[in-house]
């Protein structure tokens, strides 16, 4: 298969696990959710989702939500970070990042800013 081709069938599995994963934090009543698409501006991953909770218990319901529901259609988790502590959760799923922050953390580190080079997409319209 063509490089080209594989790309975008790569974009496209990419995009339905996002909408899966934004599915799945809705679900929980996640607040704030983000998209971003990094995939112009970086290798690591074609979009960061970034959203909120407002407690320990909540933001790992919200992580565990998430990996069921992708480790449930075939995309487990590669990797997941923080969630002992529960401030912030890093979902590694190869094309596809989830952050899951309390309030403080997030305005800290604010990965919206930081990522500015990628592209905002209004959830409305990955639905």
């Amino acid at each position: 298969m063509c490089g080209r081709m594989r790309g975008k069938m790569e974009t496209n599995k990419s995009l339905e696990m996002a909408k899966m994963a934004i599915k799945a934090l809705e679900d929980k009543k996640a607040e704030d959710i983000k998209v971003i698409d990094i995939s112009e501006v970086s290798v690591i991953a074609d979009y960061f989702l970034i959203a909120g909770g407002s407690n320990r218990s909540q933001i790992q319901a919200l992580s565990d939500n998430v990996e069921e529901k992708l480790g449930f259609a075939g995309y487990p988790v590669k990797q997941i970070e923080g969630y002992e502590t529960a401030n912030w959760i890093l979902m590694d799923f190869g094309d596809v990042i989830v952050h899951i922050f309390d309030k403080e953390n997030r305005l800290l580190y604010d990965l919206e800013r930081i990522w500015r080079d990628g592209k905002q997409i209004d959830l409305d319209n990955l639905k």
